[in-house]
């Protein structure tokens, strides 16, 4: 965003330089040259006045002479022509012929008239100043006067000048990048710093703020009002988390009570009871371990976990042995792929509890003698665990669903558990810098992919 704020600031200043200097170039051309036509002018002027002060027949030897010196000390040629255009006297150098082109400024002579200001000569042209005077006698134009002088010099000197302009202007767009980068830097301050304290909050840390910073008046007001919506969210999710706790503390006891009084009335019961009573013990087991999951996930939106560079292939395979134990009383077989050691930077605690909640799911629908495959991949960023299933996976429109709290799908009403086991594997990778994606699988089940930050760095041995 500092680059194309900088970006459009150095493009309007370039503008406005454009707007001055192009201008301004102009006026050095012209003012050269305005100056070059006068000086010669008067010089045409001056051999018009001395061709007309001569007799009748205008004898040239004197004007040869002059016009001789003129060319020798200022390298232009010139010549006086009479009223048929024949040349009475001509320098080296002037255009032969009957001068084809001067013939323009010629027919403004024998009109009468010295030449006009000519069309502006630019620095790249080759154009050479020529100017014309009529010669008179007794009120009569008998002929005229032609200077035809290089611009070469005058083109060179304008050039030096573009070169100074140019470079003033360079100097005034670095100096103003100078400005528009500590400009920008100072306005842009603020933003950055709530981007990064909004990434902070988006990946977990709620108590992350924005610190006082300088800035224009409105995004110092917007720092402010972020920190007070930031502090209002974490106060909110504090109130949350600690009524699960709370909640969930507070039931364990009527609960532990209700499990005594119901185990005291099935000895009391007469036969033919066993059922409803097995019933019970099963309904309040299931609320046993809703309350276990609703205190875990509170544990976990609170979790703040130390972070340690470790090998995600060790701390897979350690897993999968811990529960290779539930794999073989299900008759399931768990595939590994992976290759050599892949390190991330997380919270191992996490990672771990979030893959039991993963491989849990995974063998809780899978059928007998299926395959649980797991394969890490860690060629790139993020290191990608994924845990693929047999199981009867979920049409489309349910799989959009699964990880919400409490959310079953109403075909899996009958198998055990309470819907918080992914929303916990969920919100511990979320705590650690990672996400959880589900799919559907290739033969039918579901894909669960946990992704957790890269660490491509050269181990450190001592």
């Amino acid at each position: 965003m500092r680059a194309r704020l900088i970006g459009t600031l150095i493009t309007l200043m370039v503008c406005i330089l454009l707007a001055l200097g192009v201008p301004l170039g102009t006026s050095i051309v012209r003012q050269h040259q305005d100056a070059l036509f006068q000086d010669r002018l008067d010089d045409t002027v001056r051999f018009a006045a001395l061709a007309g002060n001569a007799a009748p027949g205008m004898p040239t030897s004197t004007l040869n002479t002059e016009l001789t010196r003129y060319q020798q000390v200022y390298g232009i040629a010139a010549a006086v022509l009479d009223r048929g255009g024949r040349r009475l006297v001509a320098t080296p150098g002037y255009p032969g012929g009957d001068a084809g082109d001067v013939s323009a400024f010629l027919r403004q002579a024998y009109a009468g008239r010295h030449s006009a200001d000519p069309a502006v000569i630019w620095p790249w042209s080759d154009r050479s100043l020529t100017v014309a005077a009529p010669v008179m006698q007794s009120g009569d134009v008998v002929g005229a006067v032609v200077t035809v002088s290089p611009t070469r010099r005058m083109r060179a000197a304008v050039l030096d000048r573009w070169l100074v302009l140019c470079g003033a202007a360079a100097v005034a767009v670095l100096l103003f990048l100078l400005l528009a980068h500590r400009l920008a830097t100072w306005m842009l301050r603020p933003v950055r710093a709530l981007d990064a304290a909004t990434h902070t909050i988006a990946i977990g840390h709620l108590d992350a703020r924005v610190t006082a910073a300088s800035g224009p008046p409105e995004l110092r007001r917007l720092t402010a009002s972020f920190n007070g919506m930031a502090q209002k969210v974490e106060d909110t999710m504090e109130r949350q988390r600690a009524f699960v706790a709370d909640a969930s503390h507070q039931l364990r006891n009527p609960l532990s009570a209700v499990m005594l009084r119901l185990e005291d009335l099935a000895l009391t019961l007469p036969p033919g009871r066993e059922e409803e009573i097995q019933n019970l013990r099963s309904e309040a087991r299931r609320l046993t371990a809703v309350l276990d999951d609703l205190l875990e996930l509170a544990l976990a939106e609170q979790r703040e976990g130390a972070v340690e560079r470790f090998d995600v292939v060790a701390l897979v395979e350690e897993r999968i042995t811990a529960w290779q134990v539930v794999a073989d009383q299900r008759d399931i077989a768990v595939m590994r792929v992976w290759g050599g050691p892949v390190w991330t930077v997380a919270d191992p605690t996490a990672l771990g509890s979030a893959f039991d909640a993963v491989i849990d799911n995974a063998l809780k629908f899978s059928p007998a003698g299926s395959v649980v495959s797991v394969t890490v991949t860690g060629t790139g960023d993020p290191v990608e665990i994924e845990v693929t299933d047999d199981g009867p996976g979920l049409p489309q429109e349910e799989l959009a669903r699964i990880g919400d709290r409490f959310w079953r799908s109403p075909r899996h009403q009958n198998v055990h558990g309470s819907g918080l086991g992914l929303a916990v594997a969920r919100t511990l990778l979320a705590a650690c810098g990672g996400r959880l994606d589900i799919t559907t699988a290739d033969g039918g089940g579901l894909s669960v992919t946990m992704a957790v930050p890269a660490d491509h760095s050269p181990a450190v041995t001592v």
